[in-house]
């Protein structure tokens, strides 16, 4: 599965999209192309690489018109034999191997009529919205994880823990719909701007879905640090707060910092509910308020109805979030590798 996902996500940087140019008839009984004559033809005609010039010679009764151009794709249209029924001629242009740089840079998302791949405005929003979430929803996991463990009472604390681990089996698309019911008007009359469909509120409603993963990873971390260490700062003169803080917390990060990973990784891939409240526009965000469309977003909206190229270039995208997936987990790990040298020592 992962060396198909691969092949198929750098398949559009090596290879063009077809050996040379193509010619499909439709409903044309038959057509010279080159000099070579094709009768009741209905698959795709591959013309020699080599081949400097393109001649399509028509029965008499025919009269060629061009309609719909493309950047890559002509049809030339004409009137059927048929009452309603039209004689096309389809010629298809490869496109040469696509360059990776202009991938990761490009500022355009136009894959059907301009050929264009830019992700960069996708990665910016993907980014920035994991990042923003993690900078609203961390603190108040952390407070609570705290809260949870040390300071509530042992059923009250039961009662809770179980209300934040029912929080994290709701299902995305419910998230998505209290922010488009709910936040994205709230967005929308907070700062004035046309839509509420924005950054904001995909940063709102992501800070809500990390929340359980990390409180309910944090508070199991908290608890199995040992009573021992409790009682000896209590028996050195710390308060209750100084001793959960500065000796529990502490003792437990190594834990709190694998909740924040898992908080992080299903940020950087939550779809349903990013769709419902961004906006999906693939443009750079320039403001809070600004529409904007994730990397997981643009695999979902688009797979559906992509084909060629298109649909090689959705395989690349979802590498692309692999990798970054990859790349902060294997950070935060290492930076959990370092707290817990540093707590053992």
């Amino acid at each position: 599965m992962v060396i198909f996902v691969f092949a198929q996500g750098l398949a559009p940087f090596i290879f063009p999209t077809a050996p040379s140019v193509e010619v499909v008839l439709e409903n044309i009984p038959s057509a010279r192309i080159n000099d070579l004559l094709y009768e009741n033809y209905r698959r795709a005609i591959s013309l020699d690489p080599e081949a400097e010039y393109l001649k399509i010679e028509f029965p008499r009764e025919l009269q060629d018109h061009l309609s719909n151009p493309e950047h890559l794709s002509y049809t030339l249209s004409f009137p059927g034999t048929l009452p309603g029924l039209k004689s096309r001629i389809h010629i298809n242009i490869p496109e040469p191997p696509y360059s990776f740089p202009m991938f990761m840079t490009g500022r355009e998302w136009r894959p059907v009529y301009r050929k264009l791949y830019g992700i960069f405005p996708m990665i910016v929003a993907t980014l920035l919205s994991t990042l923003g979430a993690l900078l609203l929803g961390t603190p108040v996991a952390l407070l609570s994880c705290v809260l949870i463990a040390e300071f509530l009472p042992s059923r009250l604390s039961l009662l809770v823990t179980s209300a934040v681990e029912l929080l994290a089996g709701i299902p995305s698309v419910v998230y998505g719909f209290f922010g488009l019911m709910i936040v994205v008007p709230g967005i929308q009359r907070l700062f004035g701007s046309a839509s509420g469909s924005s950054i904001a509120a995909a940063i709102f409603i992501l800070s809500l879905m990390i929340l359980p993963t990390i409180v309910t990873i944090g508070v199991t971390a908290i608890k199995s640090v040992p009573l021992a260490y409790r009682e000896a700062s209590l028996a050195l003169g710390a308060t209750k707060m100084q001793t959960a803080w500065f000796v529990v917390f502490t003792s437990a990060k190594s834990g709190i910092v694998t909740g924040v990973v898992l908080g992080t990784a299903r940020a950087l891939g939550e779809t349903m509910a990013v769709i419902l409240v961004a906006g999906n526009s693939p443009q750079l965000p320039t403001a809070l308020t600004s529409s904007v469309r994730t990397l997981t977003a643009t695999i979902a909206l688009e797979m559906g109805y992509s084909a060629g190229r298109h649909n090689e270039m959705l395989f690349s995208v979802g590498i692309i979030l692999f990798v970054l997936i990859f790349l902060l987990n294997g950070f935060i790990m290492r930076l959990r590798g370092k707290m817990l040298s540093e707590v053992s020592s």
